[in-house]
């Protein structure tokens, strides 16, 4: 078995390097040649931890395993760990044997990061100019670095249920070069070309009448039940994209606009398909695009199998006998 420890995964895994993992896997489950696992996530009654498993089997890269972790909200104040913990483990598909341990903490945050850049790449408009982030959160500053990538932004804003968190995007924004502003939901809607949400919300806070038209929306901390950051009016005015169906309907946001019976299952489109070219996407310069981002195993999986080569090639994976 190879151990990758969490220590030696910034040294390895580039933001190129998981965004070409997450995009490849989503047009392979499009294809048909990848499928997730059904999700657990629980609350475990201690510590107000949440934690589970997200698993799959990608026959096209030959990745099978699982993700077990979840969220541990009193972590940083009494442990000083980061809240979201989690491991990778990948199986040989061949044998059933067990073939490595990927630390999953960088990996989570660097493949969610992916996902809503993959979005922003094949659903925004080209001439989008400026980025709104809602969430100031550990995983905000992933996705603000993945997202510039995409377009040639010229202004960054951002708003946070709590503002004081507001200055870690600040001094990313500082370190691209691009002016960042703290502003209000109303403001953020009316000059943001892209919006990205990362929160861990029960409540939407992103409303439809924030939004105009020809705006991109990636909608990233929602992947449980309960749990909403737009309001459910908004995926019934937008061209809904997701990474699984099967996950948007049941934890991601379309479980709000689905349950009011503002949209059906057969609205939902996969971005597999745009990557794909078996869908168009985005079709006019005003329409409202919306990915819900719920975060499947087999993000995490292939992720981590590039982990995995990349820390062989380079001499720094454990190999045990288990």
């Amino acid at each position: 078995m190879i151990i990758v420890p969490e220590k030696e995964i910034a040294g390895l895994l580039t933001r190129a390097d998981a965004y070409s993992a997450v995009e490849q896997v989503f047009a392979s489950m499009s294809k048909g040649n990848a499928y997730n696992f059904p999700v657990i996530r629980e609350a475990i009654g201690y510590e107000d931890a949440l934690y589970g498993f997200k698993g799959g089997f990608d026959k096209s890269g030959m990745a099978l395993g699982l993700k077990a972790g979840g969220y541990w909200p009193n972590n940083l104040e009494k442990h000083g760990q980061i809240n979201h913990q989690s491991t990778v483990f990948l199986f040989d598909p061949d044998t059933g044997m067990v073939k490595a341990m990927v630390g999953g903490n960088l990996l989570t945050a660097l493949r969610t990061a992916a996902a809503s850049s993959v979005s922003i790449n094949h659903l925004a408009r080209k001439d989008a100019k400026v980025l709104g982030m809602i969430g100031a959160g550990h995983q905000s500053v992933f996705q603000l670095r993945a997202a510039v990538e995409q377009r040639d932004f010229e202004k960054i804003i951002g708003w946070n249920y709590h503002p004081d968190m507001l200055p870690r995007l600040a001094d990313v924004a500082a370190e691209l070069n691009i002016p960042f502003e703290a502003v209000s939901l109303e403001e953020l809607g009316a000059q943001a070309d892209v919006i990205i949400s990362i929160t861990s919300a029960f409540a939407p806070s992103l409303m439809d009448t924030h939004v105009r038209p020809g705006t991109h929306i990636a909608c990233m901390g929602t992947d449980t039940k309960g749990k909403q950051e737009v309001a459910a009016a908004l995926l019934a005015r937008a061209t809904v994209f997701t990474d699984e169906i099967a996950q948007s309907i049941t934890i991601g946001e379309a479980q709000h606009a689905i349950a009011a019976g503002l949209i059906t299952q057969g609205d939902i489109t996969e971005i597999g398909a745009v990557i794909n070219g078996t869908h168009p996407g985005r079709s006019t310069a005003d329409e409202i695009t919306l990915f819900d981002g719920t975060g499947v195993g087999l993000q995490d999986l292939a992720v981590a199998s590039s982990i995995v080569d990349l820390a062989i090639a380079k001499g720094v994976a454990t190999k045990v006998d288990f």
